[in-house]
């Protein structure tokens, strides 16, 4: 029996994914993706671009700037990684996911450029030409693009920007640059090109020389030319009043939970001024935050008992998640935590960015994915930081059906340590709370 066009293009992607990274790359190279956008006809210049990296943050950023291009009547694409739930959701125009029709027609057209490349290209390699050669075909007027890892030799630092953001540094992903604040710094300001407008979120001062090094058409850096005035909580969200190097914005409600969505909203917008180099009104500000969502990203799925999802997998995402959780929330009765993470991750770390000992139970689940850390591992970390109820299932959702079965309206559910996890989980709570 033949497979179908998407069943062929899921075993070739598959067949590229890498399960076991080998640490730092000596010989990092565009050579794959610089070829196959050759031979694409380099769809990746047929539209403007706003590249966007940084430790966290990136992802909410770039659904700010899609949703504020779309206000002023632009056609859109956004590429970002990962997904949640289908590899669809890594390509969207206008907020749509790209159909299994088209992600089919053009993972197949990938495939047989592959032997024209010379050598095996990765998965991410095939969705980021995936996403330029759709973004191409389907006309859009901008590319949001976000990049998958640091920058510089990044699969998408192909494209030109106009804009180019840094929300953040953070010591992340040190196994492959590293192991200072300055080395990361260094690879994420790769991005930037000599006609880049560049945005810079990052204001630690041990990074700004190297930053300051970046070959670009302009620089704006936080806390000079733009800032956050205020920061409150709000029913939903935050409430925020920003400084651009084009304005003030008061009292904007941003739909999304924690202070750090005030630094991103701010980037955003910051952003999307300089792209059209004027001020961005206040009917397309509000019109435009007012569509914003992030699944995965602290979502809430359900009140009494509140349940969160929270795909923070690195320190600094964790610390931010735990913060938001205890310090946004009043939450009368018992925390229970769900958690499952990668082996890259040091589990002592991030469990003590998340606060795992102020929760009252502690699940532990083994990612679903061969790169998972075994749920009896995380157990024993867990309990030698001095947690008191833990417990460990292999499934994710086995974890998820003992944590919610004891839930009362005032407890409060965290599923939190991988997007691998939270993924899976979506789906599960969806069910269960239903």
């Amino acid at each position: 029996m033949s497979l179908t066009p998407l069943e062929r293009a899921r075993e070739f992607l598959d067949a590229h994914s890498v399960y076991e990274k080998t640490g730092r790359i000596e010989s990092p190279s565009l050579d794959n993706i610089e070829r196959l956008m050759q031979l694409l006809g380099e769809p990746q210049r047929a539209y403007r671009t706003i590249h966007i990296t940084g430790t966290n943050g990136k992802g909410s950023t770039s659904q700010m700037v899609t949703k504020l291009l779309m206000a002023h009547g632009l056609t859109v694409g956004t590429y970002t990684s990962p997904h949640l739930e289908r590899v669809n959701e890594r390509v969207m125009r206008n907020g749509e996911a790209i159909s299994d029709d088209d992600l089919a027609d053009n993972v197949l057209a990938i495939a047989e450029l592959e032997p024209l490349v010379g050598r095996r290209i990765s998965y991410f390699e095939i969705m980021t030409a995936v996403a330029f050669r759709w973004f191409a075909d389907s006309a859009v007027d901008v590319g949001v693009i976000e990049v998958g890892m640091l920058g510089r030799w990044d699969a998408t630092n192909v494209v030109e920007s106009d804009v180019a953001i840094l929300t953040n540094v953070s010591l992340d992903h040190t196994e492959f640059a590293g192991p200072t604040h300055v080395d990361i710094a260094r690879e994420k300001v790769g991005i930037v090109k000599p006609n880049t407008v560049f945005v810079q979120g990052e204001t630690r001062p041990d990074v700004q020389e190297i930053l300051a090094s970046a070959p670009c058409a302009r620089r704006v850096v936080r806390d000079e030319q733009f800032e956050v005035l205020e920061n409150e909580l709000a029913v939903g969200g935050r409430l925020v009043s920003v400084r651009t190097p084009r304005g003030e914005h008061r009292d904007l409600f941003v739909p999304l939970h924690g202070r750090h969505q005030g630094d991103n909203a701010l980037a955003a917008i910051v952003a999307v001024e300089e792209f059209f180099d004027h001020v961005v009104s206040r009917d397309v500000l509000e019109e435009a935050m007012a569509t914003v969502s992030m699944p995965g990203r602290f979502e809430v799925m359900g009140h009494q008992p509140l349940v969160i999802v929270d795909g923070a997998h690195n320190v600094g995402g964790a610390e931010v998640c735990a913060e938001v959780f205890f310090e946004d929330f009043q939450i009368e009765g018992r925390r229970v935590l769900v958690v499952g993470m990668l082996k890259s991750r040091d589990p002592e770390e991030l469990f003590g960015a998340l606060r795992v000992d102020d929760f009252d139970l502690v699940v532990c689940c083994t990612a679903p994915t061969p790169r998972g850390t075994a749920a009896s591992e995380l157990a024993k970390v867990a309990r030698a930081m001095g947690c008191d109820e833990v417990q460990s299932f292999d499934r994710v959702d086995a974890a998820l059906s003992f944590a919610y079965r004891g839930l009362r309206a005032e407890d409060a559910l965290l599923v939190a340590g991988s997007l691998y996890v939270v993924g899976e989980a979506r789906p599960v709570l969806r069910t269960i709370i239903a």
